[in-house]
């Protein structure tokens, strides 16, 4: 999966990058019968209803001739919203001081998911309080995070 999502990464981020945008991260789901590409994008004045399109137009046009995807796939383009899920250190260093959810590849003291405040990174780890203990996650060992919404801005 991660190949697929490297291969897919190195075709899309210039392309979104060319159009103004960043490419927050990308999601490729292969379960089922048609798989799913899902794709993320950033701009500092926000997300338009059509920017996604014209940048799905883009990337779909692109895929479809370099076919990376064999067969039918659905591709969404969207903004990553208030609970934007967390792709690279980067992007954790970035949101130091909001709450996360954390789910592990494996479990660890009997549980895959924590949630807790991103307190930074040390070492390619990810600092996460949960409570009043502090654990430190290898990037490596997280499956998927997100942020958990603030709804008191």
């Amino acid at each position: 999966m991660a190949t697929q999502d490297s291969s897919l990464n190195k075709i899309i981020q210039p392309l979104v990058e060319a159009m103004g945008f960043e490419l927050w991260g990308l999601d490729f789901l292969a379960k089922g019968k048609q798989p799913l590409l899902r794709i993320y994008i950033e701009h500092p004045e926000g997300i338009s209803v059509e920017d996604c399109a014209d940048v799905s137009r883009q990337v779909g046009s692109a895929l479809d001739v370099e076919d990376v995807i064999p067969g039918q796939y659905t591709l969404e383009v969207s903004s990553p919203g208030m609970d934007r899920p967390i792709f690279t250190l980067e992007q954790y260093s970035k949101l130091i001081g909001y709450q996360a959810q954390v789910r592990l590849r494996m479990a660890f003291e009997g549980r895959r998911k924590f949630a807790g405040w991103i307190k930074g990174i040390e070492n390619g780890e990810v600092i996460l309080q949960v409570e009043d203990q502090e654990y430190c996650f290898p990037f490596e060992s997280i499956d998927k995070a997100r942020i958990l919404p603030r709804f008191d801005d």
